[in-house]
């Protein structure tokens, strides 16, 4: 019988397929592309997929109390110009444009995060899903609705980035 926890270790798995389909043989120019909207430019694949990212790795960390991956090192590889606390959430169009990077270091981070995802994952039980996180995310918020959470931000960023290498061509 499958478990919710493995349930879950499968969707960030699928997650982690459905980046390396969206970025694998893009060029930095390519991945640093952004869609002129009516409002300015939106955001690019490499800017979807840090995010996506950053976000998998800020909120599970919290989540089980353990350290992120990002200031291990990913952090200086991707030298990008502001603090490492942050995930991207309310960044300006500066700020968008600042995250450019190949996409073997993109898959690379998106790989550790989610290496550490199936690690936090590995034997956790149904009562486990049900404890109460701290109010970072709301008051009540179950360690199991968080997760479903990044699981659906996730893949609703993951669309946005295929969406945007099938609209340059690539």
């Amino acid at each position: 019988m499958t478990t919710a926890a493995q349930l879950l270790a499968d969707a960030f798995g699928r997650i982690r397929e459905d980046v390396t389909s969206a970025v694998e043989g893009l060029d930095e120019q390519t991945l640093a592309r952004r869609p002129q909207g009516a409002e300015g430019p939106g955001n690019s694949i490499a800017w979807t997929v840090w995010h996506l990212s950053r976000v998998q790795d800020d909120h599970l960390a919290e989540a089980f109390g353990t350290a992120q991956v990002w200031p291990q090192g990913w952090s200086a590889r991707f030298g990008l110009p502001f603090d490492d606390a942050a995930t991207g959430y309310g960044q300006s169009s500066t700020e968008v444009a600042a995250v450019r990077a190949e996409a073997s270091l993109l898959t690379g981070y998106h790989d550790a995060v989610t290496e550490q995802t199936l690690r936090l994952l590995d034997g956790v039980t149904d009562a486990e899903l049900d404890r109460i996180l701290p109010a970072t995310w709301g008051e009540g918020v179950s360690l199991s609705v968080r997760l479903v959470s990044v699981v659906g931000d996730d893949m609703q960023h993951i669309g946005q980035a295929a969406y945007l290498r099938g609209l340059f061509g690539a």
